[in-house]
């Protein structure tokens, strides 16, 4: 097959689709692989790079979208550039994060017209034997770390405990909301740089990995039911009041908050109000990683850093960019992996007619396709446009 890795249009996203170590499994594997120009130079990886790995590095990004018989991109290219829309031809494979809950259904709609099958990689069901394939987690990995850094640089105290001549410095108490993968990592991290730390999640499942972090469970009077991926739904009104009143305590004793908690389509929930932010100590950190959702603190500015009430509260967007090479090595071994288990269900590209074939027996890759042959395939993203539709 012939892939294109194409360069990525979406402002600051830093991380590119496949690493040379990739294309060079590919192409050993008998792929024909074009990269576009430039395409990993924001995530410190060279054409040269690239080519020493085997890849054809092409100028010319139109050319490469007609040839290609599989796109791969790390998030999917808009509606605004609509040469690049109308150069795809029917049948040609998208493989890339579209994030089928949030983003403009008028998109998916002009893809659908293309003809084009949709992969989706933020779709992919979380079943054990798709742990490999797995891009929320991996990035959710990133972006755990790359929090406690954040914090930890805006954090004007040590993190460890240190003893010394001058007297005993106290560790950092940090608290984490929402223990999934980003939750758990965080945790780990700051374990690692000696803070004391607390977790809460709705999911009581969870208190067993808080634990054998070295963390320690806060337990609140709010329980919640996860989905069957494991995401936690959201709490009905009086639990959720409940939730804040539970949290008043563990948020003003912390010098560190990180916030973590997510709905799937739904905008982030509330977790940290204004009145808490008030009740904290002077110089303390709020680090919402929910920022993209609209936020798990009250007084969140999505992609930026304030200080309210003397305390610091950062809202970074697309985390995982902060860290692009490591994200892309990771991104790229979950992209790589789905995409052989998809030519393992028989997924292939016909030249006349031009489309794709392939075998929807297989739950990974019925769950992961939006788009088959200009077909919505999707539930949720056809409930979308029929509502859309009126």
């Amino acid at each position: 097959m012939k892939l294109g890795v194409i360069n990525e249009k979406t402002e600051g996203e830093r991380r590119v689709a496949l690493v040379p170590d990739t294309v060079s499994r590919l192409v050993k594997a008998g792929h024909t692989v074009m990269v576009q120009s430039g395409a990993g130079e924001r995530a410190f990886l060279s054409d040269q790079d690239y080519r020493e790995a085997g890849a054809e590095i092409v100028h010319d990004g139109i050319s490469m979208i007609r040839e290609a018989h599989v796109l791969f991109g790390v998030r999917a290219p808009g509606l605004e550039n609509s040469i690049e829309l109308h150069a795809l031809k029917p049948g040609t494979v998208l493989i890339a994060v579209f994030q089928p809950l949030v983003e403009k259904v008028d998109y998916f709609q002009a893809l659908s017209e293309r003809g084009v099958t949709v992969f989706s990689m933020d779709a992919i069901p979380r079943i054990s034997r798709s742990q490999s394939m797995d891009v929320l987690s991996s990035m959710s990995t990133v972006s755990g770390y790359r929090a406690v850094a954040i914090a930890a640089e805006r954090l004007g105290k040590f993190f460890p405990l240190l003893m010394t001549a001058a007297g005993t410095i106290p560790p950092a108490k940090v608290l984490v909301l929402g223990a999934g993968v980003a939750g758990l990592q965080a945790i780990a991290t700051a374990r690692r740089l000696g803070a004391v730390v607390e977790a809460f999640d709705t999911r009581p499942v969870v208190r067993e990995q808080v634990e054998s972090l070295g963390a320690s469970f806060v337990t609140l009077d709010v329980e919640a039911q996860q989905t069957k991926d494991g995401y936690a739904q959201a709490l009905s009104d009086d639990a959720h009041s409940r939730e804040l009143d539970a949290l008043r305590g563990p948020v003003a004793h912390s010098d560190v908050v990180i916030t973590t908690a997510l709905i799937p389509g739904k905008r982030a929930p509330l977790l940290i109000t204004r009145e808490m932010v008030e009740s904290m100590r002077p110089g303390s950190v709020i680090v919402d990683l929910a920022a993209e959702a609209g936020g798990n603190c009250e007084l969140s500015q999505p992609g930026q850093t304030i200080e309210a009430h003397h305390v610091t509260i950062a809202a970074p967007l697309n985390v995982p960019s902060q860290l692009p090479l490591h994200a892309s090595q990771l991104f790229s071994r979950n992209v790589v992996t789905f995409f052989n288990h998809a030519l393992s269900q028989g997924l292939s590209v016909t030249e006349v007619p031009r489309q794709t074939e392939m075998d929807f027996t297989d739950e990974i890759v019925r769950r992961t396709c939006l788009i088959h042959n200009g077909k919505l395939v999707n539930e949720g993203l056809q409930k979308r446009l029929d509502e859309e539709r009126g």
